[in-house]
């Protein structure tokens, strides 16, 4: 028989880009149906390993892709929702998550793909409703994914009769560690483990692998698939890259531990098969899901030394940004209002530091361009947000209970002062984008125009650590000087813009470098002005 191999080459390819496409397209859709909530089951499960296990299981399942989950870990950490043990409970529980493919390809509808695609689509075209569409999102990629695997499957079947292959599986029967590499550099080129399995299911559906060869590869595609990992800690924070780290050690150590006993593993899937007179695709199924759920139980209760471990082999101090509140027990609103006003406030302060900080590596990326700064200022921009929406809902259960004329006060300033603070956030973060255009665009600003936007900055900076010093001892000295310096910003802003525009006139600065200065310091006078609503409350004579 003539083996067209361009057909074969051109069915293999085609299949693997429709799955690829069919695995991100309903792992999207199933993303847009859980909303915010994939963040939300992280940072809330996360308490111990055992509820991270469980998370990671849960939104793995929802997005559809290890690496995913993993790269979502690895963004928590560095942000610091999470640390280092947490993530590690959750990458254990990405690995078991990720089976859940294999099963659904075992269950051997390709040939109705076609139709699910014809719903999919119906879904997708006719309904405006966005829940429908998401629906229809998650249909038509379910039914992609077995589209191309049936192409890949049909593309792979003339390969029993090329000799190369032949040897190649004789190889890696007699020498796993073939397979493991065969694995790994498969998963890694094409970033998908769950791709590389189903590739794994249709080989061993076709009869063209044993047991011997294809339980080796699919330890490599465990292996493999933690490069994503990898590639999303380049460059992140310490703990990011610790998390990567120990994706890829559990995987290794996995992989390792089941080399060992290989053949008693292989045995009993063989067992299991004839048993459940199960599909050979589903009998991958099971070794993938066995592998994967008993790596994890074995390595449970050594999250401490794995953590450890890669504390040593990665050194260094990470300045992570606590996000999460660390003063807000519900308890203490039933006990006392008083006590939960004044545990709101410490956290209200936090929040304050936290702006500051974020004006000053602002400051930072105006002077150096320096991306790091503009990384560090929009995360604090962020714990900025995740405190105020913390505050607000503890704020609002205080609300709830009989308060005295004087904590009703109180309540209502942090109230405002939350506002104003996520405000200034906002602000840096405006600023932020507008030197990120500035350096993209590559708008000049002249030297002139640079010492004044220093100037405006200092003035602006000095002027909310006085209003954050006069929230936190209810200084109203610092609070009038907040006031008298409020008045020096909104007049420095109003000549700096006519000193702009005179620029502008005579040629020196361009169009482009003078919007992107007049943006920058109205953001600076709105600061000024939240910082004045703060000072404000503490005077008690805010509007």
């Amino acid at each position: 028989m003539e083996l067209d191999i361009q057909k074969m080459i051109f069915e293999f390819i085609g299949g693997l880009g429709i799955f690829l496409f069919g695995i991100k397209y309903m792992g999207d859709g199933l993303q847009k149906s859980a909303g915010d909530k994939l963040r939300d089951i992280l940072d809330r499960f996360t308490t111990n390993p055992i509820m991270g296990v469980l998370a990671g299981i849960i939104v793995t399942i929802l997005i559809q892709s290890s690496s995913g989950t993993t790269v979502l870990t690895v963004g928590l950490v560095s942000a610091g929702f999470m640390n280092l043990r947490q993530a590690i409970g959750v990458i254990m529980g990405a690995n078991i998550g990720t089976t859940v493919t294999a099963f659904i390809i075992g269950i051997k509808i390709s040939d109705y793909a076609l139709p699910i695609i014809a719903v999919g689509a119906l879904l997708l075209f006719f309904f405006k409703n966005k829940k429908i569409h998401n629906l229809g999102q998650i249909v038509f990629g379910f039914g992609a994914l077995f589209l191309g695997l049936s192409m890949m499957s049909g593309g792979m079947k003339p390969l029993r009769s090329l000799e190369a292959f032949q040897e190649l599986t004789v190889n890696m029967s007699s020498s796993p560690i073939l397979g493991v590499v065969i694995g790994t550099v498969f998963t890694v080129i094409v970033q998908s483990s769950s791709a590389t399995i189903g590739i794994l299911q249709g080989l061993f559906g076709q009869g063209l692998l044993d047991l011997n060869a294809a339980l080796p590869v699919l330890f490599g595609d465990n292996i493999g698939t933690t490069i994503t990992a990898v590639l999303a800690s380049i460059g992140a924070t310490v703990a990011a890259r610790r998390a990567a780290l120990t994706h890829v050690i559990f995987n290794l150590i996995g992989t390792a531990l089941f080399l060992i006993i290989l053949p008693v593993f292989t045995k009993f899937i063989a067992m299991l098969q004839d048993n459940l007179n199960l599909n050979p695709e589903m009998t991958i199924a099971f070794a993938h899901g066995i592998f994967n759920t008993s790596n994890t139980l074995i390595q449970l209760p050594f999250i401490a030394v794995l953590a450890w471990i890669v504390t040593k082999i990665i050194p260094g101090e990470d300045s992570v940004i606590e996000y999460k509140t660390t003063h807000l027990d519900p308890m203490f609103i039933e006990q006392s209002p008083s006590i939960a006003l004044g545990q709101a406030k410490e956290e209200v302060i936090r929040m304050s530091q936290f702006a500051s900080l974020g004006l000053e590596e602002t400051i930072k990326y105006s002077q150096s361009q320096n991306q790091k700064n503009a990384d560090v200022a929009l995360q604090l921009e962020d714990a900025i947000n995740n405190l105020d929406r913390k505050i607000t809902d503890y704020l609002v259960l205080i609300s709830a209970s009989s308060m005295s004329e004087h904590d009703s006060e109180e309540h209502s300033t942090l109230m405002n002062t939350v506002r104003d603070i996520e405000r200034i956030g906002d602000h840096f973060e405006n600023i932020v984008e507008l030197i990120e255009y500035q350096i993209s665009n590559k708008v000049k600003m002249t030297d002139n125009a640079m010492e004044d936007l220093e100037e405006m900055f200092q003035l602006t900076l000095s002027t909310i650590n006085e209003a954050f010093k006069a929230l936190e001892d209810n200084d109203k000295v610092a609070a009038r000087e907040v006031v008298t310096k409020e008045n020096q910003i909104d007049s420095m802003e109003r000549s700096l813009r006519k000193k702009h525009i005179l620029r502008i006139n005579e040629g020196m600065c361009s169009g482009q470098a003078g919007i992107v200065f007049v943006d920058i310091i109205s953001n600076l006078e709105r600061i000024g002005d939240h910082a004045v609503n703060i000072a404000e409350a503490v005077l008690g004579e805010r509007h």
